[in-house]
Formats: C-alpha cells, structure tokens, sequence
C-alpha cells in the first residue's frame, strides 16, 4: 500500500499551495466582507457574484489548476483519489479556495454521476459545461417531511408516463440552489415502490427552469446563507421532463449513490483536514502573540497539551482517510467501505475539536468572520450530517464487522 503523493502530485501541489498563498489568502478576508456586503440577505434572486471569484477562476484555469478532482487525463489531469488528496487538503486551507480551482461540492459529485453513468447526450448537455465552469449545479435528495438519514424513506416520486417521467416532491438542503449560474439538478426520487429496497429509486436531470420547479427558500446554516451558493428548500409539482434524462435507468439510484460518495467523502475530509491545519496554525500564532497574566497564552491552562493534541488527532484522520482513498483506488468502492465511513465520522469530528480549541484561543474574536474560524466550525457541524449523519456511518462501520465474525 503506498499512499504517498507521487511526483506528479507533488507537482501540482507545490502549484496549488502557490496559488493559495499568493493570490487568495491575501484578499480572503477582503472577499469574504464584500460577499457579505452584496448578498447577506434572504433574496437569492438578488445574489451576485464577486468579480474578484470569477477573476481568480480565470486565472487558476489559465494555469491548468482545473477539475483537478476528476480521475480522466483528457478531460482534467488523471489524479487517482490518493494523488488528489493532497491537493484537496491544500485546498481546504480556504473555504474560497475548492470553487476557485472547479472542485467544489456539490458540483465535482455531480460531476462524477455524469461522468461514470451519464450517457452521451446528458454528457453533452451537461457534463461540458459544468467542467468549464459555465453552470452550476444541485443534488436533490434530502427531505424535509422525512427521516432522510434513511434514503430508502424518500417521499419524492418519479413516475414513468409514456416517453416522459413526472416529477412531484420537496427536497431541502441542496446546496448550490440560490447560485445564479445553478442550471440543474439530480434528482433523487422514488420510481418503483413495489421492487427490492435498493431498486425502488432513480435519478433525473431536471433543468432549474423546468415548469412546476419553485425554489422556496433559502436556508440559514448557523445564520449565515452561505451565498451565493445557498442551502434551499424547493417544490416539483408535476415536473415533466423526458425519459431521457433518467441517469443509467429507472431503480439505478443507489447503484449511482454508492458512486457518487465514495470519492467525494475523500474530497470532503481532505479538506476538512486541510481546515484543521490551518485552524491550528492560528491558534498556535494567536497562543505565542497574546500574553495574559505575564505569560504566552499558549503556555497557559493546558493549550500546549491541546495543541499536542489537535497535530496528533490531524495525522492520524489523514492516515485513515489516504488509507481509504487508497482502498478506492486499488479496490473499488465496494471494498473501502468500512474505511469511508469511519473517515465520515473521524474527520469532522477531529476538525470540530481542533477549531473550537483554536475559537478558544482567539476568545471574542474567533466568534466573528475576522478569521475563517466560524465557518470551519459552522462547516465541521454540518459535515457530521451531510452525506449521513455520524450514527449511519458507524451503525455501516459496526455492521461490516461482525460480519466477519459469521
């Protein structure tokens, strides 16, 4: 097993961490208070995109720091999930950076479903422009009038009507719905509620202009709207779209779902360790910089054995999740999935410790947008229900285990 960055890795890396540190940590700050200027409200229709973003877009493509997520040399760079982990922990490190470089949730999943079982037409329509940047995307499966940590309880339907699919349900939760550039979205529904558990539901392309598609609101995640990209609420009624933009089939849903979150759960915690790193790199600056009481307080009320702690808990949440991007690279999904949903737990939880012991350390200011501290936290808490909350992914954890033992 090698999980170390290769050369070509550590080449696109050392470009990365350049890009970061040069051209978006040092207006970071800058970019964050404007966004918030512009598109601080409840008005999604009213978002606007910051020209400095899109500036920095340009520039990362120009410089071939694009789509480095996905797995295919024509298309992006061919970096194996244990090439892109690296990369993705740098890009971490900022919570501007991933949409810069093109890999940003929920887009790279989507991604990844058009990509692995998108035909040509969907491909075309599609997979092109959201690998430009041109569009962004949704996925649409969390509901709110059910128990969506079980996917099998999904309300929302899709009936095969001649060469069409009717539409009809809420989702909430999807990410990316308030962006303006947000042209669709996979949507996730019931389609056989007759067949095997696993075979009853399916995911179609549904246009965001599609009649019968209302978005209702925009959701707040700890206060903030997170624009302008937005965690929505929305209603299909009698959505009518073709058969055609069905993804591989009507009852594939979840042979698409396991897909799907297998690399983009390695994509998500590398990040989030990313994160980590940087919330401790602040708190050890802030510990060594402010003085209480005549000393650092970094030498003060046990922060030394916390920091200790937090680069510990960090290495050993990057060896359990490159172990399990290794898995999928060598294995296939099937075989890490033990390994991914530990990582689901691991990881956020770790960062939830190393940023509330980093708020700690800033007192006051680690509770306001002067440092990215409180989005880290906010995205930490988040992250232990996104994709599955903590008890799903150990009851799975539990579940393969005594499996052995059979």
């Amino acid at each position: 097993m090698n999980i170390y960055a290769t050369e070509k890795s550590q080449q696109y890396l050392a470009k990365v961490t350049s890009f970061i540190n040069d051209k978006i940590l040092p207006i970071e700050a800058e970019l964050f208070i404007e966004n918030r200027r512009l598109n601080h409200n409840s008005d999604w229709t009213q978002w606007q995109l910051l020209p400095q973003i899109e500036a920095l877009k340009t520039q990362a493509k120009a410089e071939g720091l694009w789509n480095l997520f996905l797995p295919d040399a024509e298309l992006a760079k061919g970096l194996t999930c244990v090439e892109y982990a690296p990369l993705a922990e740098e890009m971490g490190r900022s919570l501007l950076a991933p949409e810069i470089f093109n890999c940003n949730a929920p887009d790279t999943g989507n991604i990844e479903v058009l990509y692995h079982f998108g035909d040509k037409q969907q491909q075309q329509q599609w997979l092109t422009p959201l690998l430009a940047g041109e569009i962004r995307s949704v996925f649409a499966m969390t509901e709110p009038d059910v128990a969506s940590s079980d996917a099998t309880n999904m309300q929302a339907t899709i009936i095969e009507d001649g060469d069409d699919v009717v539409i009809n349900g809420r989702k909430w939760w999807s990410t990316g719905l308030g962006h303006p550039n947000c042209k669709v979205m996979i949507f996730m529904g019931l389609s056989h509620s007759d067949a095997p558990k696993h075979q009853r539901h399916s995911m179609v392309l549904v246009p965001m202009d599609a009649p019968g598609v209302s978005i209702t609101r925009m959701l707040t995640a700890y206060g903030d709207y997170d624009a302008p990209y937005g965690h929505g609420e929305m209603e299909l009624v009698n959505v009518r779209v073709p058969k055609s933009n069905v993804i591989m089939g009507l009852g594939k849903g979840f042979e698409i779902a396991q897909g799907r979150l297998g690399p983009g759960r390695i994509h998500h915690c590398m990040r989030a360790i990313g994160a980590a790193e940087r919330a401790l790199s602040l708190a050890i600056e802030r510990g060594q910089s402010r003085v209480a009481f005549g000393q650092p307080i970094i030498k003060l009320g046990g922060n030394l054995e916390r920091i200790a702690q937090a680069r510990m808990a960090i290495e050993q949440a990057r060896l359990l999740t490159l172990n399990a991007a290794w898995k999928i690279d060598n294995l296939g999904v099937k075989h890490a999935m033990t390994d991914i949903s530990a990582i689901k737990v691991v990881v956020p939880n770790m960062l939830t410790q190393v940023v509330d012991m980093a708020i700690q350390m800033y007192g006051g200011a680690g509770m306001n947008h002067d440092t990215p501290l409180a989005g880290f936290a906010a995205m930490a808490r988040s992250l232990r229900l996104a994709d599955g909350p903590d008890e799903v992914h150990m009851a799975m954890v539990s579940r393969l285990e005594l499996a052995k033992y059979k």
